[in-house]
């Protein structure tokens, strides 16, 4: 049976450093972003942003999610879906995962639903300070998902700040660990490398 690590935080948090830190330790998992599962809003452009909110647990397809850890699991293949943040929309293309040892499951929501909860072995939370997360946010949403900075900023004052508020930060108390300051904190990373190791042993 697969162990399934889950590492949430705010947009921004670090979360991604923290994923590629443990690739230098573990090379031999699956990761599984839960970006992935967004539901498709093909209508949202850079003008009419906030007509689809992305930072509430309804835009993520939980049931599929659910569906495809589970199978993980379980040690049973899943046809992963991949999304297209230019257009908005879940991508024809999947990628299929394989059953490993070790499941890596990142997104900002990843302990909201205690279903989905339950099936992770250890949980962490990035604690990284607002305005670090959201300067990361700007230039990557500017950088690699073609947003002009008038509809970033007016995402994140309507949904993605009030979001992480309501349904992201309360979850820090369900954390087995947290790591402040995200991917830069040294110690936090050593201690999450043995973890890995001892999992894979």
């Amino acid at each position: 049976m697969s162990r399934i690590i889950g590492i949430t935080g705010g947009s921004g948090a670090g979360k991604t450093t923290i994923v590629n830190s443990v690739a230098q330790v573990v090379p031999d998992f699956e990761f599984i972003p839960q970006d992935n599962y967004y539901k498709s809003a093909e209508h949202v452009s850079n003008r009419n942003i906030t007509e689809f909110n992305f930072d509430h647990p309804s835009a993520f397809d939980s049931d599929l999610l659910y569906a495809h850890l589970r199978a993980l699991r379980d040690g049973n293949p899943i046809d992963m879906p991949t999304y297209d943040f230019v257009r908005h929309r879940r991508s024809e293309e999947t990628v299929r995962v394989e059953p490993a040892k070790l499941i890596i499951f990142e997104g900002i929501m990843v302990f909201f639903e205690k279903r989905v909860r339950d099936l992770i072995d250890l949980k962490i939370y990035v604690d990284t300070p607002d305005d670090i997360r959201f300067i990361r946010r700007l230039e990557r949403d500017m950088k690699e998902r073609g947003r002009t900075m008038d509809s970033v900023l007016k995402q994140y004052l309507e949904y993605v700040r009030p979001g992480y508020f309501e349904f992201t930060e309360p979850t820090k108390a369900y954390a087995d660990l947290i790591v402040p300051e995200g991917g830069q904190n040294e110690k936090a990373l050593e201690v999450l490398s043995s973890f890995m190791r001892y999992i894979m042993d």
